[in-house]
């Protein structure tokens, strides 16, 4: 398979001061970000070298399966920091752009609400809280993954994502319900919104390339 190799991307937020999010965490947990990069690398030379006639595919063990289920996870690992991390550095404030568009116009209860959501989500999760674009319908709604490559929704974007692993707050926070919370807060006030209607710019623009050249799913009657 022709992959290209994962490399750690560079972000704004690590060069700044964060208000409420230490540098120390940041950096932390971009050594985490750069070892999913080097564990997804790694998944994906092993599963090039498998030769597929041979290898044995059983769904209680076998390296064919243990392999492309921990690819998953390090890919994930790396796609979900590098959407968490790009929308660091802000300067936080109520959603703005097409984005809050979206939202004050689909989301029960308007922008209000959907914080909201998102707030209850992060207690609710135990690792990431998604609001996702909707590759088929184009709506935009939040979901919660419990580890990182399990329940993520086919055909949906992410374009806002809120890590609640306690290694992005305890070291600032405390590992607490309520330091969760805290760190949420904090997390708004940081928020890129720019950056988060650019992952949305390009999601909507794979919608109507799908729907403009007719490879989409018909409505169902």
């Amino acid at each position: 398979m022709p992959w290209d190799e994962l490399k750690p991307r560079q972000f704004p937020a690590f060069d700044k001061d964060l208000d409420g999010i230490s540098r120390e965490t940041m950096e932390d947990h971009y050594k985490l970000y750069e070892g999913y990069a080097k564990k997804a690398n790694e998944c994906r030379a092993i599963l090039n070298e498998f030769d597929y006639s041979e290898i044995e595919g059983n769904q209680v063990y076998s390296p064919l399966r243990a392999v492309s289920i921990d690819y998953t996870f390090a890919l994930l690992g790396y796609k979900n920091h590098d959407l968490y991390f790009g929308h660091l550095g802000g300067s936080g404030g109520e959603p703005e752009g097409r984005f809050a568009e979206l939202i004050d116009d689909e989301f029960h209860g308007g922008l209000t609400e959907w914080k909201q959501s998102i707030r209850k989500g992060a207690s609710a999760a135990r690792g990431w809280v998604i609001t996702g674009y909707d590759l088929n319908d184009g709506s935009l709604f939040n979901y919660l993954l419990d580890t990182q490559n399990l329940w993520a929704p086919h055909s949906v974007v992410p374009v806002l994502a809120l890590d609640v692993y306690e290694h992005a707050y305890a070291r600032d926070f405390g590992a607490t319900p309520e330091s969760r919370k805290n760190y949420v807060e904090a997390f708004f006030r940081n928020l890129d919104w720019d950056h988060v209607n650019r992952q949305l710019t390009q999601a909507e623009a794979a919608r109507k390339g799908a729907l403009a050249s007719g490879a989409h799913e018909p409505a169902y009657s």
